[in-house]
């Protein structure tokens, strides 16, 4: 059950402008809200037809500086802004960090601009763990309280827009709400993720028996329990908080449980891990063992003590949904 709010029978539920409504987070938190009774303002950039009740799909080409976002603001009290140029394996832009900022910065800002003229009461924006950085060392979490220190220019956009963001909300009446995610996973992952679930799934031998490290990571019901709890909660105002499944897992931990989920025996082995990186290196996959071996933890003590939240599902739990969802959809089964 997520946290949305109640309201008196006879009055209506409080309305919501939501950007990203298709994406990975977007479409379950969509969801989400309609259960929890809101009137929905879903802004996506290709027109999905949808048929939840109470929610009014409105198209636009781009986010950018330029939006007009004044007749869809009208009567909303919180704007939760999930879309954004997101941050990618192999970039092609001639100058990224100008396109990470049209996206991430620009159009934030005149989103958040806009909607604290319209009357918007509180603005939530889905950051990255990213503005903290790529590592942590060993028991040295990520906190909302380090000092920044992006290491690529997603993390830089992402970290200019809470800037920015928290400025405004200095100036305004508009509360402001900041989420950092680390990796989101769940029903549906792509990326490398589905890439792990897939080795998982052939039977592939791994060489991180013995690889220490630990990574902090999220479900997506999870992420979506916290959003809807920053909907509405007083102690979030203008508040960074870094959110995970409050579980750290070393990808060996990792590839076991989905082996014990997914009902295959584990092909883990052990191998050097200097080896293993140089090996990485040589072959141009650095980037991506260090996403897989590298440790990146974060610290949810304030979220916890400050919200009272709790993440409602174990992880456990979480990746066998993960990876059950992963076999139907290879086998061509209904999801259940």
């Amino acid at each position: 059950m997520f946290h949305g709010v109640s309201a008196a029978p006879d009055s209506p539920m409080p309305k919501i402008l939501l950007t990203g409504g298709t994406g990975f987070v977007g479409r379950p938190l969509l969801k989400a809200l309609v259960s929890s009774r809101y009137q929905i303002i879903n802004v996506v950039r290709k027109s999905t037809a949808t048929t939840l009740p109470d929610v009014q799909d409105y198209v636009i080409s781009s986010l950018s500086g330029e939006n007009n976002w004044g007749a869809l603001l009208q009567g909303v009290e919180v704007v939760i802004h999930s879309a954004g140029r997101a941050h990618v394996m192999n970039e092609t832009h001639n100058n990224p960090l100008q396109a990470f900022r049209d996206v991430n910065v620009d159009a934030t800002l005149n989103l958040a601009r806009q909607a604290s003229k319209a009357g918007v009461k509180r603005f939530v924006f889905i950051s990255s763990v990213k503005v903290n950085g790529e590592e942590t060392k060993a028991s040295c979490p990520f906190t909302s309280s380090d000092t920044p220190a992006p290491l690529d220019d997603y993390g830089v956009s992402k970290l200019e827009a809470e800037q920015a963001l928290m400025a405004l909300a200095a100036q305004t009446l508009m509360e402001v709400v900041i989420i950092r995610p680390v990796l989101v996973y769940g029903p549906g992952v792509k990326a490398n993720f589905q890439k792990m679930l897939s080795f998982v799934s052939k039977g592939i031998p791994l060489p991180f028996r013995t690889i220490n490290n630990r990574r902090s990571l999220i479900f997506i019901d999870n992420l979506i329990d916290f959003i809807c709890l920053c909907i509405h909660h007083p102690a979030a105002t203008n508040r960074v908080f870094l959110v995970s499944d409050g579980d750290d897992l070393s990808i060996g931990e990792i590839l076991e449980k989905l082996s014990v989920a997914m009902n295959k025996k584990s092909r883990l082995f052990a191998f050097p891990q200097p080896a293993l990186e140089l090996l990485a290196s040589l072959i141009g996959k650095r980037e991506f063992f260090q996403r897989l071996c590298g440790s990146l933890q974060v610290d949810i003590t304030d979220a916890k003590e400050r919200l009272g939240w709790k993440p409602p599902v174990s992880v456990d739990n979480a990746l066998a949904i993960t990876a059950r969802y992963y076999q139907e959809e290879q086998s061509g089964a209904p999801h259940g």
